[in-house]
C-alpha cells in the first residue's frame, strides 16, 4: 500500500514538472483587413451593394429633379433666369455646408448611424417641398434637402470598408449604375407626372425610395474598422462572424487584434505633412469634378431649350426668338427633349462595362486623368452648331466621361484616407465639390444664354487643370491596403 502511494506521488511530481516545462502556445490574433480578406466576397457584398448603391438612387434623383422641374416652377413663379439658378445653388450650399460636418460626427458616431439620420432628413424636407407656395419657402426647403442628401457618402464609405481589396475596383465602379437608374426614373416620372399631376406629385413621389431604405438599412450592420478604431472588438468581431456566416466563409484563426483607441482625427489631420498634397489637390479635382458633371446635366437643359450656341449664328430672326423667350417664361420640356434628356443620362452607363478594367490596369490616378482630359476636349465640341442627332451624341458620350471622373475619385478619396479620418475626409471633399456644383447654374444657365462660348470653354478648362491634378497626385491607390490608424493620431 506504502509503495503505491509513493508511485502515485512520484506520478504527480513528474506531470507538474513536465506541464511546467511546456511552453504556451502563442496566441493567434487578425485584424480587421485580415479578416476581410479572408471572408472575400459573397452573398454579403451583394446585398451590401444593393442597399447602400440604392442611397444612389435617392440622391440622382433628388438632384436630378432641379433639372426637370426648373421650367415648371419657372413659369409658376415667373422667375429670371438666375433665380432659376439659384434654386440650385442654395441646395449645393446646404449640402456644402453639411458635407463636412456628417463625415466629421460618423467618424465620431458610426457611418450607419449618420446615414440613417440623414435619409430621414432629407426625405422629410423633401417632402415639405412640394407644398412649397412660394419661392422663397422653395429654395429654403430645397437647400435642407441638399444638407440631408449631403450624407449620403456614408454609404459608399460602408461598401468600401467592407469589399475585399480585389475587388474594389472591380465592385465600387458599378454603384455608377444605382446613379444611372435614379436619373433615368426621375426624368420618366416627369414625363408621366408633371403634364398630368404637376411637380408637387412628382416631388411627393420621388421620396419614396429613402423611404424604402430606411427598412432595408437594418439588414447592413456597422463598419468593422469603425468599430476597432472605437475599441468595441467585440461588435466588430460579431459583425464579421454575421459577414462570414452569410458568406458560407470563415474567420482566420485567432481572435480579433485590439488596437489602441486613437485620437479623433481632425481637418488638421487632413493637412498635415503626410496628407496635405493630396488633400488640396483632391479638394480642387473634387470641386472641378461636380463642376463638370452638374454643369453639363443643366448645360443639357439648355442646349436642349433653348440651343444659344446655334442661336448666336442665326440672324434677326434668332433675335425674335430670344426677344420671345425673355417675355415668355412658360417653355416646358417636350417629349423630345425627355427623350434626349434619357439618353444622354444613359451615356452614364456607357463607361461602367469598361471602368473596373481601365481602373485597375492604370490605376486610380492615371485613369482619372484620362477620363477629366476626355471631358475637357469633348466641352469643346459642344462649341460646334449641330443637328439634335449630333447634340445628343455628344452628349452621351460627355456625359459618361464626366460620371466616371466622379466614380474614379469616389474610389480614389476613400481608399487613400485611414479609418479615422476617412469620413472626414470624403465629407471635406464632397463639400468642395459643392462649391463647384453652385458655381455650376450661374455658368450652365446663366453665362450660357448670353456668351454659350465662353460658357463651354470654361468648363474645358477646368477639366484640363483636374486632369493635370489627377495625374501628379502623390499616391496611388491601387491594390493598396486601407489603413486603419493615422500615424499622427496613433497616440492618445
Amino acid at each position: 500500500m506504502t509503495s503505491r502511494k509513493s508511485t502515485m506521488i512520484h506520478y504527480i511530481h513528474l506531470e507538474e514538472r513536465c506541464t511546467l516545462s511546456l511552453p504556451k502556445a502563442p496566441t493567434k490574433s487578425y485584424t480587421v483587413e485580415e479578416a476581410v480578406e479572408t471572408i472575400g466576397f459573397g452573398r454579403f457584398h451583394v446585398l451590401l451593394v444593393t442597399i447602400m448603391g440604392s442611397t444612389n438612387v435617392a440622391e440622382a434623383m433628388e438632384i436630378m429633379l432641379l433639372a426637370v422641374i426648373s421650367p415648371v416652377i419657372r413659369c409658376e413663379w415667373r422667375l429670371e433666369e438666375w433665380q432659376v439658378a439659384m434654386v440650385t445653388t442654395m441646395v449645393f450650399l446646404g449640402f456644402m455646408s453639411c458635407s463636412w460636418v456628417w463625415g466629421y460626427l460618423a467618424d465620431r458616431f458610426g457611418r450607419w448611424k449618420i446615414l440613417l439620420l440623414v435619409t430621414v432628413w432629407s426625405s422629410y424636407y423633401s417632402g415639405l417641398t412640394s407644398f412649397a407656395q412660394t419661392y422663397g419657402w422653395f429654395v429654403f426647403l430645397r437647400s435642407m434637402v441638399g444638407c440631408g442628401v449631403a450624407g449620403h457618402s456614408q454609404g459608399f464609405i460602408l461598401m468600401t470598408e467592407f469589399m475585399p481589396t480585389k475587388y474594389r475596383g472591380r465592385i465600387l465602379p458599378l454603384g455608377q449604375i444605382f446613379w444611372l437608374l435614379g436619373s433615368t426614373i426621375e426624368i420618366l416620372l416627369a414625363y408621366l407626372i408633371i403634364p398630368t399631376l404637376g411637380w408637387r406629385w412628382l416631388v411627393r413621389i420621388s421620396t419614396i425610395p429613402s423611404i424604402v431604405l430606411l427598412v432595408l438599412f437594418k439588414c447592413i450592420p456597422e463598419s468593422a474598422r469603425y468599430n476597432v478604431s472605437e475599441g468595441k472588438s467585440q461588435i466588430a468581431t460579431k459583425t464579421l462572424n454575421y459577414i462570414a456566416k452569410m458568406n458560407r466563409s470563415c474567420l482566420p484563426q485567432g481572435s480579433l487584434m485590439e488596437t489602441e483607441v486613437p485620437r479623433k482625427g481632425t481637418l488638421f489631420d487632413l493637412i498635415d505633412t503626410e496628407y496635405r498634397r493630396t488633400t488640396l489637390q483632391s479638394w480642387f479635382i473634387w470641386l472641378g469634378t461636380a463642376f463638370a458633371y452638374y454643369g453639363l446635366v443643366l448645360t443639357s437643359s439648355e442646349l436642349l431649350e433653348n440651343n444659344p450656341v446655334c442661336a448666336n449664328t442665326g440672324g434677326s430672326k434668332v433675335s425674335d426668338v430670344v426677344t420671345t423667350l425673355e417675355t415668355c417664361h412658360c417653355k416646358m420640356f417636350k417629349a423630345e427633349d425627355y427623350q434626349t434628356m434619357i439618353i444622354s443620362t444613359l451615356g452614364e452607363f456607357m463607361f461602367v462595362p469598361f471602368s473596373p478594367f481601365v481602373i485597375e490596369t492604370l490605376g486610380r490616378r492615371r485613369s482619372l486623368a484620362l477620363t477629366m482630359g476626355a471631358s475637357g476636349i469633348f466641352f469643346l465640341f459642344l462649341n460646334l452648331c449641330s443637328s439634335r442627332a449630333v447634340l445628343t451624341a455628344l452628349l452621351f458620350v460627355l456625359r459618361a466621361l464626366v460620371a466616371a471622373n466622379f466614380t474614379i475619385i469616389y474610389i480614389y478619396t476613400a481608399e487613400v484616407y485611414p479609418t479615422t479620418i476617412r469620413s472626414l475626409g470624403l465629407g471635406s471633399c464632397s463639400s468642395m465639390a459643392r462649391i463647384g456644383a453652385m458655381i455650376a447654374p450661374f455658368v450652365a444657365q446663366v453665362l450660357m444664354s448670353t456668351w454659350p462660348i465662353t460658357a463651354l470653354c470654361f468648363f474645358s478648362a477646368v477639366c484640363i487643370i483636374c486632369s493635370i491634378l489627377a495625374f501628379t497626385l502623390p499616391i496611388e491607390t491601387k491594390g493598396r491596403a486601407m489603413q486603419e490608424i493615422n500615424p499622427s493620431t496613433s497616440s492618445v
